[in-house]
């Protein structure tokens, strides 16, 4: 399956702002966007390039891209899907984005970023109301339950994932389960209730020209 096999802080670096690609680390002071908080590059420091509105509509669609590790083609169909359904399309994209069972488990606890999220889920440790499911991009429903596979309720990078988010506020659209590392998917969550730092407006306008 393809994927974006470039450095993670150097994207953080690229999009101007972390994208917490690294779990924990980016919290702490080895996080490379806090020691070299400029773009990658000979011109990276240079604060004089003109940024126009389509170069604005870009990096705010790469930021979302890396956020939830997404490649062109695929963001684009989610975009085309948004598009075709009734209500507000920049909304509805970050609904399916969010919905990705990749990003729940994440959300959840259970894994310390997306990107290992998604390797676990391919590797078929988690279950959706009691059958595996190793597709990253599958779409929890309301109401659906998460779940870790018995024989990988051991896997240390799960219970230190849980050990280090306790006492993290929980989106109020998901429901988690600790002893039982489990969770459930409540609620298709609002604009409101999405917290990333996305202008989902300038997307709509980059692939509405």
């Amino acid at each position: 399956m393809a994927r974006n096999r470039d450095a993670k802080c150097r994207q953080c670096r690229r999009e101007g702002a972390k994208l917490f690609l690294k779990g924990e680390r980016c919290v702490t002071d080895k996080c490379a966007f806090e020691r070299r908080g400029y773009a990658p590059g000979e011109h990276g420091r240079d604060r004089r390039l003109r940024v126009t509105d389509y170069g604005l509509q870009l990096r705010e669609k790469q930021k979302a891209r890396r956020i939830y590790g997404i490649l062109e083609k695929q963001f684009k169909n989610y975009f085309l899907s948004a598009e075709a359904k009734k209500g507000i399309t920049g909304e509805l994209l970050l609904q399916m984005l969010e919905c990705r069972l990749d990003n729940v488990v994440f959300r959840l606890g259970l894994a310390p970023s997306r990107p290992c999220a998604r390797q676990l889920v391919k590797h078929g440790h988690f279950l959706v109301n009691q059958k595996k499911v190793n597709i990253p991009s599958y779409q929890v429903k309301p109401g659906s339950e998460i779940s870790v596979k018995e024989k990988s309720r051991s896997l240390k990078i799960i219970t230190d994932s849980l050990e280090a988010t306790e006492g993290r506020e929980m989106p109020s659209w998901l429901q988690v389960n600790r002893e039982s590392l489990s969770g459930r998917l409540v609620e298709i969550p609002s604009r409101d209730m999405i917290p990333v730092p996305i202008q989902e407006q300038l997307i709509v306008g980059l692939y509405s020209k």
